[in-house]
């Protein structure tokens, strides 16, 4: 069955470089984010861990976790950190799952169940759709899914902007328009009526259409 927004993360156990561990214990009451790549020692995904960890802190800032996964063991995916940090000077600063059976990488309908069981091998080409991202809340539910095609390098200021969206609005009954980034006006949610909305918001806002109610941030 594929998943869906708001459907329930499916829980695994899986070993990691930081040992191992059962997912949804290991996120806890936070925020996470999951992002997969097909392969160890591949050229874009380099860039893309070494900048996860250069803006890792951001993510903890907002009480959001971070795991990658790669379809090879722990050890090789110790040896790819050393080249990460080598190349992009940052160290990778968040646990990464070896999905060597393919098991989370299939849970995840990144890659169908006929597959087979095992990273050897696999090509990058192979499991080219080992490619996605993954924001999970405190719930255990999908807040967002991204698969990126091989040759594009994941925006994680993106990301990271949009967990910024989905914290505000699960807090504030508020929606965030085209491009908006943390401190712009906001929408105000087509749920609440012009009635409860004056007590939310009574500074006011603009209308240019009834359905179309502009906002300062709150909070």
């Amino acid at each position: 069955m594929s998943l869906r927004i708001n459907d329930q993360a499916p829980d695994f156990t899986a070993a990691t470089t930081d040992g191992t561990i059962r997912f949804h214990e290991w996120i806890g009451s936070n925020w996470a984010i999951l992002f997969s790549h097909p392969k160890d020692y591949t050229p874009v995904c380099t860039t893309e861990l070494g900048y996860m960890a250069r803006i890792a802190p951001e993510f903890a800032k907002r009480n959001c976790k971070v795991i990658g996964l790669s379809v090879d063991p722990v050890e090789s995916h110790k040896g790819w950190a050393k080249d990460i940090q080598e190349t992009q000077g940052h160290a990778v600063n968040y646990p990464m799952i070896a999905d060597t059976n393919l098991a989370v990488s299939k849970l995840y309908n990144m890659l169908p169940a006929e597959e087979g069981d095992s990273y050897e091998g696999r090509t990058a080409a192979t499991n080219q759709t080992v490619r996605s991202v993954f924001i999970i809340g405190p719930d255990k539910k999908i807040k967002l899914m991204l698969t990126y095609p091989m040759t594009t390098g994941r925006n994680f200021d993106e990301v990271l902007r949009v967990l910024d969206s989905m914290q505000l609005t699960a807090k504030h009954k508020v929606a965030t328009p085209a491009n908006w980034k943390n401190g712009d006006d906001v929408i105000i949610a087509g749920s609440v009526s012009d009635d409860d909305a004056k007590k939310m918001f009574p500074a006011g806002w603009k209308a240019p259409k009834p359905y179309l109610r502009v906002v300062k941030q709150p909070g």
